[in-house]
């Protein structure tokens, strides 16, 4: 399986930064995909074999950035990020202290005397060299790598106005424009700034979740208790946790017993008995009682590092609106220069403008156009709304899983563990075949033959040992029982065999089935025996979540291999809209590409496991989490908690939040439409180009954070 590796970029800028690193990495052999997050300053790259960090490395040095690889979701987070922050606004700061001179000497003194303008080319060569070198060295590397980005506008823009400055200074006569450029690089600067704490928001969800873990571990070695650091747990040690504490690690609770908090993994707030042989998970909380339990999981395969790893993952892949952003990116900034260069024209020639007006309005126009909100648009979006779900118990792996559940139209229920509890009880017995079909079923899985184990265990019936034992996935068991051949299932099974029931017998398995019980047909030496009622009941959330999703226009549909009255009194009691009954397992995913043939966006809901074939063949596999056990990889949406109300909360959250990427991309396409040819009329300067630019940015970051505001119903 080829191995993933995600390294944090220092130095992008622009939309652009990410395409050109994307498309450098591409085109190494070792690479089999690589992906560049502009607003997680991550690269996620998938090797065809082995992991080359020299040559990765290597690659995104060339092309103009550092890079470091990833190696714990610590480093992925918060020092980093309040790193950048602190640098962006020392340099911002820097750079207002040095341009206020500047600007008081050029346009509120107004003094043009020789001692002024060298003062003032000084103090502006420092903002233009020191504090703005990052972009001429962007404009370097997006040369060498024929393109170009944000860093080619500003250097080329701010440069305009200084070098014509510093001509009119020392070589010709002419009015200086100092203040323009300190002024642009400065305004970029806060923007950069704001940005970077923006940005940093976005990623809280994750910085919680890690923060959540406990630092240390009272564990007993060789008789004694002590405390160790969280990273020295190894499988197999006793923890013992105590009121108040977190719980370090994951495990199972080996004696005493207490209640727990575990709104970290379920979001619900009413705290969780815990006694022995129970599950405890590491970062939740203990709260009245003691106990200890015995470690299971530690690090990376602990129930909390999966869900940041998920989270993680999904904020590093695009969603594919994506890739309309990426396509304008890579075209835009050259279309901009172009524009640039043809006002400069107009102005000198038809509009008979001064060279030096010309000149600013070149600059303006290149300042103005910079793509960095169009490259924000989708993924600050998608940050926030993968960490809303984390935090709702619901894991969304990818950006494309949270676009597709905007627009699924149909959700298709298994029925036994997700729309039922999966716990089926015998309800009725009619012959005395309890003994024998307990016998022959204890050697299946299904939840049925389970229901008729347990029963036979309540009687204390002794169990007798089968001879010869075969499942048939989806009809039942045959095998051999002190002599007799036995078969165990559905009328369908019988009737391979030429077993028929009498009209007293199919008048009982009706009766049971227009209530809603699976029957369990028994025959003896192809005589039927007897018949076994089983009944799963229904989730307590089952109805709601047909209803709420009812409610959005969703179609819903059951599906599962029980006969059909049976699936309709089911169906009935929640309320579905549509019954696919007697599928067999394999069967399932050929329902669901019939659904999409007839043009259904669908949903599937399934445990994960036995659902596996229609949870991957459908547009959207929707897999229900039981709690702890959130690495089930068929899933593209996780439900930790295991409540189908959660089904209607993901696809609410993804409208939401494509409602926001849309948002921020009307608003990005919107504020460039309008800003080219205003900056082009030469009604705006280039200093205040250059600070529109820079909200630009903040607005869209901003305009996803608001997204938090919002309550899942």
């Amino acid at each position: 399986m080829p191995e993933k590796k995600i390294y944090k970029i220092q130095g992008m800028h622009c939309a652009n930064c990410a395409l050109t690193i994307e498309k450098n990495l591409s085109k190494l052999d070792d690479v089999k995909t690589a992906n560049v997050n502009y607003a997680t300053e991550k690269a996620t790259v998938e090797f065809k074999s082995k992991e080359n960090d020299k040559q990765i490395l290597k690659t995104i040095k060339n092309s103009g950035y550092k890079a470091d690889p990833i190696k714990t979701e610590e480093q992925a987070t918060a020092r980093v990020e309040m790193g950048e922050v602190k640098k962006e606004r020392n340099l911002f700061i820097l750079s207002l202290v040095l341009a206020v001179p500047v600007v008081i000497l050029s346009m509120v003194m107004r003094d043009m005397s020789m001692t002024s303008k060298v003062i003032q080319a000084l103090l502006a060569g420092v903002i233009q060299f020191y504090v703005g070198w990052r972009f001429y060295k962007g404009a370097y590397y997006a040369i060498k790598n024929k393109t170009a980005n944000m860093d080619t506008l500003i250097a080329l823009g701010t440069s305009a106005a200084f070098f014509y400055s510093i001509a009119t200074t020392f070589f010709i006569s002419g009015d200086v424009f100092y203040e323009t450029s300190a002024l642009l690089i400065t305004f970029v600067m806060l923007g950069k700034w704001l940005e970077a704490r923006a940005k940093g928001q976005t990623g809280e969800a994750i910085k919680k979740l890690l923060g959540l873990q406990a630092k240390t571990a009272l564990v007993e070695r060789s008789g004694k208790e002590m405390e160790i650091p969280i990273k020295e747990v190894k499988v197999g040690d006793v923890v013992i946790v105590k009121p108040g504490e977190k719980i370090p690690v994951d495990g199972k609770v080996i004696s005493g017993q207490s209640t727990v908090d575990e709104s970290m993994i379920s979001g619900e707030s009413i705290p969780v008995e815990k006694k022995e042989g129970d599950q405890a998970v590491g970062a939740t909380l203990n709260k009245t009682g003691s106990f200890k339990f015995k470690a299971e999981k530690i690090g990376k395969d602990t129930v909390l590092a999966q869900i940041v790893k998920v989270v993680e993952e999904a904020q590093s892949k695009k969603a594919p609106i994506q890739k309309f952003a990426d396509k304008v990116s890579a075209y835009f900034v050259p279309t901009v220069l172009g524009i640039a260069v043809i006002t400069f024209v107009l102005w000198m020639t038809v509009g008979g403008a001064e060279f030096v007006d010309a000149l600013l309005i070149f600059t303006a126009v290149l300042v103005i156009a910079c793509p960095c909100a169009l490259g924000l648009a989708t993924p600050t979006a998608i940050m926030v709304g993968t960490g809303m779900g984390a935090q709702n118990g619901i894991l969304i792996r990818s950006g494309e899983a949270l676009e597709i559940a905007n627009k699924v139209n149909a959700v298709v229920f298994d029925k036994t563990g997700t729309i039922t509890k999966g716990l089926p009880e015998v309800t009725d017995v009619k012959g005395d075949v309890l003994p024998i079909a307990a016998s022959l079923e204890k050697r299946s899985e299904h939840p049925l033959a389970e229901a008729i184990v347990r029963e036979a265990g309540h009687k204390n019936i002794k169990l007798a040992e089968p001879e010869e034992f075969e499942a048939l996935a989806g009809l039942g068991v045959k095998g051999k029982i002190e002599g007799q051949h036995i078969i165990i299932g559905t009328k369908k099974l019988l009737s391979r065999f030429n077993i028929k029931l009498d009209a007293e017998q199919e008048k009982l398995k009706n009766k049971f089935e227009s209530e809603g019980k699976t029957v369990v047909l028994i025959a003896i030496e192809k005589n039927i025996a007897g018949l076994i009622a089983i009944a799963d009941t229904i989730k307590e959330s089952s109805p709601g979540a047909v209803a709420r999703l009812k409610q959005m226009g969703i179609r819903t549909i059951m599906i599962t291999g029980d006969n059909l009255a049976t699936a309709e009194a089911i169906a009935k009691q929640v309320n579905i809209d549509q019954v696919l009954a007697e599928v067999m397992p394999e069967d399932k995913a050929k329902e669901i590409s019939k659904l999409q043939k007839e043009g259904d966006v669908v949903a599937m809901v399934g445990d994960g496991i036995n659902d596996a074939p229609a949870l991957a063949s459908a547009d959207l596999g929707i897999a229900m989490g039981a709690g702890t056990d959130i690495a089930i990889e068929t899933g593209d949406i996780v439900l930790i908690k295991n409540d189908l109300q959660d089904v209607a909360k993901a696809i609410q959250l993804s409208r939401m939040t494509m409602a926001k990427i849309k948002q921020n991309m009307f608003w990005a396409l919107f504020y460039n439409s309008v800003g080219i040819p205003i900056a082009a009329l030469g009604l705006l300067r280039a200093e205040f180009a250059g600070l529109a630019m820079a909200l630009s940015s903040v607005s869209v970051v901003t305009n996803s954070l608001l997204l938090k505001r919002k309550k899942l119903k």
